[in-house]
């Protein structure tokens, strides 16, 4: 017979409201976005999801700034030690929206020399580049949840996140060659290092091809695929609040060599993470962590980050 003790489940309800208080007090100090609705689901987990669905989650102007702005904020937010990113409505994102993207080439031909006309191009396309690049460059880890279309814009968006799942009904498309322009955002820069396969990657960057979710998951573009939305938020959000029960001074640590190792040599990825530790072992969250392993406690308080 299992027996719980009374003393025991006053402390589990006390642990209990005590999550539930934190929790309370992270939602009030939510940022607030006009295209990203953002919730905070587990304690120290933060969900955000794209918010446009009557126009399925394309990205307009408002939206890459919202994109930036957001995760910039929450890599600085010490309550937040993972995030969930996914998609309100019937799509993941159906990529750029071209309707908004059509708006500005009238106000570009006005400017006339071809040089103003460059400047103002390359302004538009670096903006665009930080949106995406925010979710790298973000020190809490980044899990994407993507269900039904994943296209253009939301394949450079993913890729520049830490984790992938979908559903069954997912697909990806690298549209932009059959609107006659070469993707300029991230994926051609890191779907040949996501997936190891530079083939692979030029086959669906030059035929613009749909990839559905069982030719993902074979490649490595996801971890896992779910059969319903639901499924695949309740356990995306469960591996993000393990996550968050980690030590941010590990888990940040951990992301910032990893991302930094895929762009230099083993050596350089070496000497970077040993500059990074010599200070880092010094935390105090590495003598808790070794007692709550020694001790078996998972409940352990650590410092911010």
């Amino acid at each position: 017979m299992f027996y719980i003790s009374n003393s025991f489940i006053c402390k589990s309800n006390r642990f209990s409201k005590a999550i539930l208080h934190n929790i309370r007090a992270m939602s009030s100090d939510v940022p607030r976005f006009q295209t990203l609705s953002i919730t905070i689901p587990r304690e120290f987990v933060y969900h955000v999801q794209l918010n446009r669905p009557e126009r399925l989650n394309a990205l307009n102007r408002t939206m890459w700034s919202d994109i930036e702005k957001c995760f910039h904020n929450l890599s600085s937010d010490e309550n937040c030690r993972a995030i969930v990113l996914s998609g309100n409505g019937k799509h993941f994102t159906a990529g750029m929206d071209l309707q908004d993207t059509a708006e500005v080439f009238p106000q570009i031909n006005e400017l006339g020399d071809v040089s103003k006309k460059a400047k103002h191009f390359y302004q538009i396309l670096t903006d665009c580049q930080r949106s995406m690049s925010s979710l790298e460059l973000c020190r809490k880890p980044v899990l994407a949840a993507i269900h039904a279309a994943c296209v253009g814009a939301g394949v450079d968006m993913i890729t520049a996140a830490d984790m992938r799942y979908c559903t069954k009904d997912a697909w990806f498309q690298v549209k932009e060659v059959d609107i006659g322009m070469a993707a300029d955002v991230g994926t051609l820069q890191r779907l040949p290092k996501v997936v190891g396969s530079d083939s692979l990657a030029r086959e669906l960057c030059f035929t613009a091809r749909k990839m559905p979710a069982s030719e993902a998951l074979s490649c490595g573009l996801i971890s896992r695929v779910f059969d319903t939305k639901d499924d695949m938020l309740e356990k995306v959000l469960k591996i993000a609040e393990d996550i968050a029960k980690k030590s941010p001074v590990a888990i940040q640590g951990t992301k910032l060599s990893l991302v930094y190792s895929r762009d230099h040599t083993v050596q350089e990825g070496l000497e970077h993470i040993a500059l990074w530790n010599q200070m880092m072992l010094q935390s105090e969250d590495l003598t808790k962590a070794v007692m709550g392993q020694m001790s078996k406690d998972s409940n352990i308080s650590f410092s911010k980050l």
